[in-house]
């Protein structure tokens, strides 16, 4: 029987190229969304790919949505935690509101998700857990102290529970993407987004089948020796 993945907000951008990147693995893809029903009906139309509509940011959303695609594919092996949205302005302009709905869908979905998977993944003694932090969780972003927070909070949840995972056969690993041309980064004003490209060694954005590719790997049998460490995709632009 595949492998089943689940792979978060899996039905568009990133997530997208996540998803079918492990579909051509043969692995037995989910992808969860949010909102956009219209969106996720194209994509598995499209596809072929089962999707499943829930918050990641509610945990009980979680274990019920988790269940759900146990009882349809079977014990979940891998799980991407891809979904994640921007709440953008400087501390003087950011409410709270702003800031919680971040730390709770970005940083909150990765607990949320391990608590509904790992376990199962624990007492089968095989998993793979993905985290996509971000380059503004290593560097920092003008304007970004609530998503940087939360994926720096990646960086820092991936390998603590990596530790936990390590002797029973459970890697857990991230990849911190650079700026990829995805419709998250096209809605940036083209003058700012010039800026951001020249800052870019390779003289480009990414793809992101770029950052797919990664995944790919730290969810694969060859991966198995990875763990607790964090991929940077970037172009250059962030190194240390």
């Amino acid at each position: 029987m595949a492998r089943v993945a689940v792979v978060t907000g899996g039905s568009r951008g990133i997530g997208e190229a996540i998803s079918l990147a492990l579909q051509e693995m043969g692995y037995t893809v989910a992808a969860n969304y949010a909102g956009n029903d219209e969106r996720a009906g194209e994509f598995s139309g499209r596809t072929g790919i089962k999707t499943y509509k829930w918050d990641v940011g509610d945990f009980d959303a979680c274990q019920l949505g988790c269940a759900k695609v146990a009882e349809d594919l079977g014990p979940i092996d891998i799980v991407v935690n891809n979904a994640g949205i921007t709440r953008d302005g400087t501390l003087a302009r950011m409410d709270y509101q702003a800031w919680d709905d971040v730390i709770r869908t970005n940083l909150g979905g990765c607990f949320n998700m391990a608590k509904a998977t790992f376990p199962g993944m624990i007492e089968r003694g095989w998993g793979r857990i993905v985290n996509i932090g971000s380059i503004n969780g290593q560097a920092g972003q003008y304007g970004q102290v609530n998503y940087a927070a939360a994926k720096s909070g990646i960086h820092g949840f991936t390998k603590a529970l990596a530790q936990e995972g390590a002797k029973k056969g459970v890697t857990v690993n991230a990849i911190a993407p650079g700026y990829i041309d995805t419709d998250m980064v096209a809605a940036v004003p083209a003058p700012v987004l010039e800026k951001i490209v020249a800052k870019i060694p390779v003289g480009r954005l990414g793809q992101a089948s770029e950052i797919a590719r990664g995944v790919a790997f730290l969810c694969s049998e060859e991966g198995g020796f990875v763990t607790g460490s964090t991929l940077s995709i970037n172009g250059g632009q962030h190194m240390y």
